[in-house]
């Protein structure tokens, strides 16, 4: 959109302070009268004289106080209520069917049209639709900056920005960006005030612990991960909404799971399919089954063939409805299908579409995919490849804070160096997996940092 000229801005601003002085002195009201507490009589002097151009807000509240339209000023006339709400819905539905990139046009146009001030329930929809759809295009980093300031003022005029929603979504963002220390302390937080105002649970209060269980299982907390849990379920059952307990079960039978309780993790997680199938939460549904398919396949319990169908499955729907993230999880786990069923040029290719997906950013997902890269080339016998990949995911989960998992991961590189008869990397790496694991008193800080990679 192009600028006016100078001369015609000043024009313009001339206008409004001369409409704003009429109207002011036939309303029998002073400078100070009309500032009210908001504004000051010197601010109201400069506009009446042209000098000063005040913002749509500003012209929202001497509109108000003169008892006129925005439009007798010579400002905008006000938005129509029932156009944004139009322009709200058709973003949302573009939102939900899979289209973010049309969803973000149409809420950022929403966005230009509101004022957090003045109307504060559309800003709020905009902007946390905003939010969702850069996320589901895997514009995390932008994604969390809107947050943020939903965040902010939510602390700030709790009476008109909802909290929890925008907690559970940065929380999200978050872990996906693998801060998992920043995700954790903003919902713990959050969290511990609603234990102290002694609130009766309610849905999005289940679903914040339900996604702070997760993280928790990320960095390999699985005490607090389990207390969670069981508290997320308590409260679950408590209300009526199928989601919610969805939700609870869901994330308790991942720590169910880790914790070797792989027949009891299957029961939780056939009781969240069975809550999210009473909804129409597409995508949900599509990620629950990603993550039964991969419970099932890790547990034995059917054969691959019956797995790969429903990851297809979920693939296909992910492709419409999911973020950038989804699709990545969904192709990891396909790689690591097709590495059971004896595909390993099959699972480089899932892997390395994922990675290429997530981009160059720093994602907790891709260094997880780093890993059943490092396997499909392992079984390829491609030893250099596996141990190049296999370092980056496990240095990738350290930055992440997800030490259980990386402890894990150079465990695996360390046997591989062994198999290859690199017996002083192995030696290197098993002292990374130690050092990951919390155990550093066993070796010199020297010794665990010198990497035989680099002549250490």
């Amino acid at each position: 959109m192009s600028r006016r000229p100078e001369s015609e801005h000043t024009a313009v601003t001339a206008d409004v302070g001369a409409r704003i002085r009429r109207l002011r002195r036939a309303a029998g009201m002073s400078q100070a009268d009309l500032a009210g507490d908001g504004l000051s009589p010197s601010y109201i002097s400069l506009v009446e004289a042209g000098k000063r151009s005040p913002s749509p807000e500003v012209l929202a509240q001497l509109a108000a106080r003169l008892h006129c339209d925005v439009a007798e000023l010579g400002g905008e006339p006000a938005v129509s209520v029932t156009g944004l709400a139009v322009e709200l819905s058709f973003a949302e539905t573009a939102l939900n069917a899979g289209d973010a990139q049309a969803a973000r046009e149409a809420y950022l146009a929403v966005r230009a049209k509101v004022g957090k001030s003045s109307q504060p329930e559309s800003w709020y929809k905009a902007t946390y639709g905003l939010a969702r759809a850069l996320e589901n295009l895997g514009e995390l980093e932008e994604a969390v900056v809107h947050l943020e300031e939903l965040h902010a003022t939510a602390v700030a005029q709790p009476d008109s920005v909802p909290r929890l929603t925008t907690v559970i979504a940065l929380c999200r963002c978050y872990r996906e960006l693998g801060d998992l220390s920043h995700a954790i302390e903003v919902a713990e937080d959050t969290l511990a005030e609603l234990d102290e105002l002694g609130l009766a649970p309610t849905v999005v209060g289940v679903e914040l612990l339900s996604t702070l269980v997760g993280v928790h299982m990320e960095r390999g907390d699985l005490h607090r991960a389990s207390y969670l849990a069981g508290k997320a379920i308590e409260q679950a059952d408590s209300v009526t909404d199928a989601r919610a307990r969805g939700a609870a079960y869901w994330n308790a039978s991942v720590v169910l799971h880790r914790n070797g309780k792989t027949a009891d993790a299957l029961v939780l997680i056939e009781k969240a399919l069975a809550c999210y199938a009473e909804g129409e939460d597409t995508r949900a549904l599509a990620r629950l089954r990603n993550a039964y398919a991969m419970l099932l396949l890790e547990s034995g319990s059917t054969e691959p063939e019956p797995v790969r169908e429903m990851l297809q499955q979920s693939y296909a729907s992910l492709r419409e409805v999911g973020s950038s993230v989804d699709v990545a999880y969904c192709l990891s786990a396909l790689a690591r299908m097709e590495l059971r069923l004896g595909d390993p040029l099959s699972a480089v290719r899932n892997a390395e579409e994922a990675l290429e997906l997530l981009g160059t950013q720093h994602r907790l997902q891709s260094a997880r995919n780093y890993l059943v890269l490092a396997a499909a080339h392992l079984a390829m016998g491609r030893t250099e490849a596996c141990q190049e990949a296999y370092e980056r995911g496990a240095l990738m989960l350290e930055a992440s804070e997800a030490n259980r998992q990386a402890g894990f991961a150079w465990a695996e590189l360390a046997e591989i160096f062994r198999l290859c008869g690199e017996e002083a990397r192995a030696v290197w790496a098993y002292r990374q997996s130690v050092r990951c694991l919390g155990h550093r008193e066993a070796f010199s800080e020297d010794a665990l940092e010198q990497s035989p990679t680099t002549g250490g």
